[in-house]
């Protein structure tokens, strides 16, 4: 029953229009039966996922004449395979959508604009810059659904037995409290991550990006991106700082080192709650410290902004649309997302959605803290894809296989492929 994303337009602005007057014509579906939308959900299989497809079945017994056909899709996998799909059939209704796929997507007309219709009957409830992320040029292309930043998360007790009582607010003193943790308890004090996405906190605090969209340049190899990877490298050699881990299963590696109190503190983002939970180091959940990343030498600490969104595809055909708004709509609700945050410990995205239960949660209560210094993304299209080339280059310089002038000049050359129109 759906189209292709070209012969889609006209019905996507035929479906938009009607959503907007407030009239959805669901007249065209009794003839044909129910509605079956089609869900690309991006979440984590194991720990997220029966949370979603329990709401599914909610939301199906709320509207007998919309089904909905749960997909679960590798998060690694759901962008190539969208863009795929989308490019000439076969896309899901509804996709989702990590932050940073809207402007490309919404680009090339993958998604419905949004604005105006039920799906974002509730946009004042959500906090202002998450909608900001959702929208390229001007239009709204996705409703949030979970948002989140990267933390400095440490182990409360082993930095205690240190005679540490707060978390690190620069780079510098986070080494020499490692340095003051592994003399105290034996075991080191950090674990840095050779991943692109986590280094980005250092590029923030010292005031820069990767790109100067505004400027369209390229700045990963300027001095102030020079100077925020330098303290990236710093703290993988020295005491109490554990030594780069460039295998393919370093994020694993570090994420139990941490769970189960074998390192006193990493960077990570809120999707790992319910894992830190499961370790023996946080049984006890009030052990678990949450704060703002560490501050570079501007004196301001900054973590990119994540999160999800859930986007209607603009190919679909008006009655799947109407389906999908009113799905959305259903999916990023108040109670909606408090249930998800209940189960998930996720974050939710809108202010009514904290009530004092989902508050109770350390894990939640911790990282909605540290939210005022989540950095968005620019809506740049390319965006997303210019960590790729970082995560090539950044674990040989880690591992000592490259210099850090080398590393970040081969980045540059790559980042210049992706966007040829920014100068170098």
């Amino acid at each position: 029953m759906r189209r292709g994303i070209a012969a889609g337009a006209l019905v996507a602005s035929i479906a938009l229009t009607a959503t907007a007057c407030g009239g959805s014509d669901s007249s065209s579906n009794k003839s044909n039966g129910p509605v079956t939308l089609t869900w690309w959900d991006t979440s984590n299989a194991t720990n997220e996922s029966p949370t979603y497809q329990n709401l599914v079945k909610q939301f199906e017994a709320a509207n007998k004449n919309i089904k909905v056909k749960y997909v679960d899709v590798p998060f690694d996998q759901a962008q190539n395979k969208f863009d795929t799909a989308a490019g000439s059939q076969g896309a899901p209704d509804v996709l989702r959508s990590e932050v940073g796929w809207t402007p490309a997507f919404a680009k090339k007309g993958y998604f419905l604009p949004l604005d105006g219709t039920t799906a974002l009957a509730d946009q004042a409830k959500f906090q202002p810059n998450l909608i900001k992320q959702a929208q390229f040029e001007g239009k709204t292309y996705g409703v949030p659904l979970v948002t989140d930043t990267l933390a400095f998360v440490y182990n409360k007790a082993l930095f205690k037995k240190a005679g540490i009582t707060d978390a690190p607010k620069t780079w510098d003193e986070l080494k020499s409290d490692a340095a003051k943790i592994k003399g105290k308890t034996g075991v080191d004090g950090y674990w840095g991550s050779t991943q692109a996405y986590y280094a980005q906190c250092f590029l923030y605090g010292e005031g820069t990006d990767t790109v100067d969209p505004a400027a369209k340049k390229i700045t990963v190899d300027s001095a102030p991106a020079k100077k925020g990877y330098a303290a990236w490298l710093s703290t993988f050699s020295g005491k109490g700082l554990h030594k780069a881990d460039t295998t393919a299963d370093a994020y694993a590696h570090i994420q139990d080192a941490f769970v189960n109190g074998k390192v006193a503190a990493i960077v990570q983002g809120p999707w790992e709650i319910t894992n830190f939970y499961k370790g023996s180091a946080f049984k006890d959940k009030s052990n678990l410290g949450i704060a703002t990343v560490p501050a570079g030498s501007t004196g301001k600490a900054g973590a990119p902004t994540g999160g999800h969104n859930l986007s209607v595809y603009a190919g679909s055909d008006k009655a799947h649309q109407e389906a999908a708004l009113k799905f959305v709509q259903f999916m990023t609700s108040a109670k909606t997302q408090e249930a998800i945050a209940l189960k998930n410990s996720t974050l939710p995205t809108r202010a009514d959605a904290y009530t004092a239960q989902v508050k109770a949660d350390p894990g939640i209560a911790g990282y909605q803290g540290v939210l005022s210094a989540a950095q968005p993304r620019p809506a740049l299209p390319e965006y997303s894809s210019l960590w790729g080339p970082l995560d090539t280059e950044l674990p040989k310089i880690a591992g000592g296989k490259e210099s850090l002038d080398q590393g970040l000049s081969n980045a540059q050359l790559a980042i210049a492929k992706l966007v040829p129109d920014f100068s170098k």
